[in-house]
């Protein structure tokens, strides 16, 4: 059954009252514990207030990293259900990850102003200390979609285990915290993003010191209109 709670509560599946694990056929009790997902709503402690978050753990096995995603700009409506944020994290849990999503500052319930892409690579390093606190014995990977994705490369380059960035903004001119990273980076682009033409995003790339990988995606616009699927399956090769 499902318990659905408030924020900073936790929101899980579980065996019904009553029902004791010796009642449960044996293959019912193998499925229920290949499937330990949990998901909190939590407002964490952030350098302007406090910070609306979502917690994942896996579907169906047992956690084998952490990931931060990062949303998009939140001038433009960007939140952390964002359709392409919500792939991205699904598409990670797939893999075995426990995923955090937040709002940045003055987005939702997240308290504080919009601070011109510093004051939310803070509140990214916020949300990052307290996943990192929560497992500290995983490894890491910092990921984030178009805006989110700038500030994911800024915050896990010489930290993470890797960044991905979706949907980076090629036409975006600061690139210059981009060349001195030697962190692994994974770019995930669509092939027809209108903020960066593919002959951007590959020169990008192809400047960059290794590792790093660039793979495209074939979908209608830069948040993956026709290839949502395409875009979380890709996870499973990265």
């Amino acid at each position: 059954m499902f318990s659905i709670t408030l924020p900073g509560t936790t929101v899980e599946t579980g065996r019904p009252n009553g029902i004791s694990s010796e009642s449960v056929p044996n293959s019912s009790r193998i499925l229920s514990w290949r499937m330990p997902r949990k998901i909190e709503s939590l407002f964490l402690p952030g350098p302007a207030g406090r910070l609306e978050a979502l917690l994942e753990e896996p579907e169906d096995m047992m956690p084998m990293e952490v990931a931060l995603v990062c949303h998009p700009h939140p001038q433009h409506g960007g939140t952390m259900h964002n359709k392409v944020v919500y792939r991205i994290a699904r598409g990670l849990r797939g893999t075995g990850a426990v995923v955090l999503r937040f709002n940045y500052r003055g987005v939702h319930f997240s308290e504080g102003k919009y601070d011109d892409g510093e004051g939310e690579l803070q509140d990214a390093r916020a949300a990052l200390d307290y996943l990192r606190g929560r497992y500290p014995h995983l490894p890491f990977t910092v990921a984030g979609f178009s805006f989110g994705s700038r500030i994911a490369l800024r915050l896990g380059c010489g930290i993470a285990k890797r960044v991905i960035a979706v949907g980076f903004p090629a036409a975006y001119k600061d690139k210059a915290s981009l060349d001195t990273c030697t962190t692994p980076r994974v770019f995930i682009q669509s092939t027809h993003d209108q903020f960066g033409s593919l002959e951007e995003i590959e020169a990008i790339v192809a400047a960059l010191p290794e590792p790093k990988q660039l793979y495209l995606i074939e979908a209608q616009d830069h948040f993956f209109a026709g290839a949502l699927d395409a875009l979380e399956g890709k996870f499973k090769a990265i």
